[in-house]
């Protein structure tokens, strides 16, 4: 009897496991229809566009420099004495060979009349001794004796004329004169400082460059430079030396342009920013900054053709604040995305967003 109970009992059990089985393999139905595939119609992203525009492009590279006096030396006597004159203000414009400084000359001028009267009498004794000699009252030893005084007399009067002359010094160039370090009536010792002078009608500029742009820098290209005294004001000038030799320690190389400088308002020693002018393309493709999408292997942009987005690869050039140069991959007058291409994949369908009008002005009140 037991044994009829237990054979009935795993009948049930083996029903049960099997209207399971068939319950739970029945394909389910879902209440929510099914998403469309890829191939259905795409929604298209709203994206605002620009034009490629031509337009001039300057290339070039920037640096910051040292204006210096065209000319500049230091005012200092040759030869010792006390300052009787000084002929300048400080500050004032001098042409060149105009007095700055005279020394007492005093005793070199009482040297000068001596050597004169020695000159003098010597060419006189030589007039008399040749005069001799051509009688043969005396011998030709005698004449050239006679002649070689006269040269001596010449001699010591150059050399005393030449003396007298340092003792006025002279401006050597056209320039700006500095404070002043001695008084009349000082005693000064050759090579003393008394002021300086400074050519500064016309400065230079020494700046330096990276040896990168070596191959492109030429004499006479062009520049333009801004100080931190005369701010928005531009100045220009141009090379026109080039040091031969690179700096081992920075990799540089040194320039030297020129640059007027009308009215004196530039100085010596100021700091300049120059931008120094590589190259000028005048028509150059320009594109919004914002329409680059940087990747991986270059920059990129979305064209817009047919009302879709084309993944364009471009090469860029020169920027510039909110443009950027195209050098390949474009034309002038294509339409990129210039904005909404961070969801845009190559072929999607776009939706150009056109700017909302203005609204118009309200009707004057009667």
């Amino acid at each position: 009897m037991k044994r009829l109970l237990y054979l009935a009992l795993a009948v049930l059990l083996l029903l049960g496991a099997g209207l399971a089985w068939r319950h739970y393999s029945k394909p389910q139905q879902s209440a929510a229809p099914a998403a469309k595939g890829p191939g259905g119609p795409a929604r298209p992203l709203p994206v605002k566009i620009a034009e490629v525009r031509s337009g001039e492009v300057i290339e070039g590279v920037s640096a910051v420099g040292t204006l210096l006096a065209n000319e500049s030396v230091m005012i200092r006597p040759e030869v010792d004495g006390r300052i009787e004159a000084i002929h300048f203000q400080e500050g004032q414009l001098v042409r060149k060979g105009d007095k700055l400084v005279s020394l007492d000359a005093g005793e070199v001028e009482a040297q000068l009349t001596s050597a004169v009267a020695a000159a003098n009498l010597n060419r006189s004794r030589l007039k008399r001794s040749e005069d001799l000699q051509a009688k043969n009252f005396i011998s030709v030893q005698a004449l050239d004796e006679a002649r070689e005084n006269v040269n001596q007399s010449n001699a010591r009067e150059a050399e005393i004329r030449a003396k007298l002359a340092k003792t006025v010094v002279r401006a050597p160039f056209e320039g700006v004169t500095g404070l002043r370090q001695v008084s009349p009536g000082a005693y000064v010792k050759a090579g003393q400082d008394v002021a300086r002078l400074e050519g500064i009608g016309v400065l230079k500029l020494d700046f330096r460059v990276p040896e990168l742009y070596l191959k492109r820098i030429r004499v006479g290209q062009p520049l333009a430079i801004s100080v931190d005294a005369w701010p928005g004001e531009p100045f220009s000038g141009a090379i026109y030396a080039i040091e031969p030799a690179v700096d081992e320690s920075t990799r540089t190389v040194l320039l030297r342009a020129r640059l007027p400088n009308p009215g004196a308002r530039l100085k010596p020693g100021m700091f300049a920013r120059v931008s120094l002018e590589l190259a000028k393309r005048g028509n150059a493709l320009l594109v919004p900054e914002q329409a680059i999408v940087p990747r991986g292997d270059g920059a990129y942009v979305f064209r817009v053709i047919d009302g879709k987005a084309v993944l364009t690869k471009i090469e860029t050039g020169v920027r510039r604040p909110g443009e950027v140069e195209v050098l390949n991959g474009l034309k002038a007058g294509e339409t990129v995305v210039a904005d909404g291409q961070l969801k845009l994949q190559d072929g999607a369908p776009v939706n150009i967003a056109t700017p909302k009008p203005a609204p118009a002005p309200a009707a004057a009140a009667k």
